[in-house]
């Protein structure tokens, strides 16, 4: 197992003072690499025997093991495309490539089921149900899932906006939220810095912002009220794909059960217009 993935593993039953280690190990890999834990320590605000208790709590042996791993793994300059190729040729010679490819989407959604606040999720959706408006946001690899959810949501609720910082004036959408709002931010691994400084704006807004990532400790969760970590085996965003879309399948599924009154009459209404007459050919017209 990665470092990484194993200080998210043990992240929640960590102490809060080595919660702050684990977050100055995933955001400053070179200087845990460099740096002896006394330096550390100073940098974040606690002891020196609070970083190594944090490398204890990891099962390693002190500071050196953690050091080593930190080399060998996290300063690791493979890209997320890189790896998604490499995690699908380890496969190339199994004699049944579609179940191993779907097999490792049903491990990853079953490890993602056990990571996720059951108390959490059901505070997203009472929130979601209740919003006057909800806005979605994600950019680049995570477009494709924003803009999914935006309209599935939308079938199910209503008053539900996809952010495009790239033909929108996102200052002005950001004036028109407000403590009824809530703001859905997908930021997986490059994490992108738009979309983190865009919640953090929404939040100072009073938005309830509902964080969609692949870590416990990326820094969406610092702007986030509830965070759901979406866990992939390596750093590649489209192996999160399965797992991502999975979740917020639950999430549209939680609006649909908690708000099935207003559900039914927007399904009614959807019903009841004349679709066919709308998208007639103009030689059908009467």
């Amino acid at each position: 197992m990665k470092l990484s993935e194993l200080i998210q593993e043990r992240y929640s039953d960590l102490s809060k003072s080595q919660k702050k280690v684990a977050t100055y190990v995933l955001d400053n890999p070179r200087k845990i690499a460099l740096d002896p834990a006394q330096d550390v320590g100073d940098s974040i605000g606690v002891s020196e025997t609070t970083v190594i208790r944090f490398c204890y709590s990891l099962e390693l042996s002190g500071y050196a093991e953690l050091q080593k791993a930190i080399r060998e793994q996290l300063l690791s300059k493979e890209s997320s495309l890189d790896a998604y190729q490499q995690s699908k040729m380890d496969l190339e010679q199994q004699p049944h490539f579609l179940e191993e490819v779907m097999e490792r989407d049903r491990s990853a959604i079953s490890t993602t089921m056990k990571q996720i606040d059951e108390k959490h999720y059901e505070t997203a959706v009472e929130k979601l149900a209740k919003a006057d408006t909800v806005y979605i946001l994600g950019l680049r690899s995570s477009f494709a899932a924003a803009h999914w959810l935006t309209f599935t949501l939308n079938l199910v609720r209503g008053k539900v906006r996809q952010i495009r910082p790239e033909t929108e004036d996102i200052i002005q959408i950001l004036s028109e939220m407000d403590s009824n709002s809530v703001l859905i931010a997908i930021s997986f691994h490059r994490y992108l810095k738009q979309p983190i400084r865009i919640a953090e704006l929404a939040k100072q807004q009073g938005v309830f912002i509902i964080g969609v990532t692949d870590s416990q400790l990326a820094p969406i969760q610092q702007h986030s009220d509830v965070l759901f970590p979406i866990y992939s085996p390596n750093k590649s965003t489209l192996d999160a794909t399965a797992t991502l879309f999975s979740f917020l399948n639950a999430l549209v599924a939680g609006v649909v059960v908690k708000g099935k009154g207003k559900f039914r009459k927007r399904q009614e209404d959807y019903q009841a217009l004349d679709s066919d007459s709308l998208f007639m050919e103009g030689g059908d017209r009467q």
